[in-house]
């Protein structure tokens, strides 16, 4: 089972607004051929976003709670000890974490966030596949 790292907004596709490109990604957790995995300050920064307005309208709009959304990235991501810090750095502070941690673990980050896409070619050579959606047919998911 491949690990990879979901940053915020796209935790915020998949579990709040159920976004259709994340059909795939649920699709790979459900079948259990990738292994999401998080720190306790990705769960920390996913639960304060959660009572942002635009997200608890959208909370209200489903007939959802926060704590059922917390409670679905709990059923979802296994959390494990954060990373080190990796050998090159965001120019957005709040998204080093998720690099840290896909550096680690040389997987897929998963995000939408443009200092973490200008990182692409930087984070393939540290085997770190990012982009906003899972690639397609470049490999096999039940690797690693």
């Amino acid at each position: 089972m491949r690990p990879l790292v979901i940053d915020t907004n796209i935790a915020l596709d998949l579990l709040v607004f159920r976004d259709a490109s994340t059909v795939a990604l649920q699709q790979a957790l459900a079948e259990g051929r990738l292994r999401w995995i998080a720190t306790s300050s990705m769960r920390g920064e996913f639960e304060r976003v959660l009572g942002y307005a635009p997200i608890a309208a959208r909370l209200a709009l489903l007939g959802a709670t926060a704590q059922q959304m917390l409670g679905a990235f709990d059923r979802h991501a296994c959390l494990v000890d954060a990373a080190p810090r990796a050998p090159l750095d965001c120019s957005d502070p709040d998204d080093q974490g998720f690099i840290d941690l896909a550096v680690q673990h040389a997987c897929i980050l998963l995000s939408k966030d443009a200092a973490v896409l200008a990182l692409r070619p930087r984070l393939a050579a540290l085997q770190v596949t990012a982009g906003p959606v899972l690639p397609l047919s470049s490999y096999s998911l039940s690797q690693r």
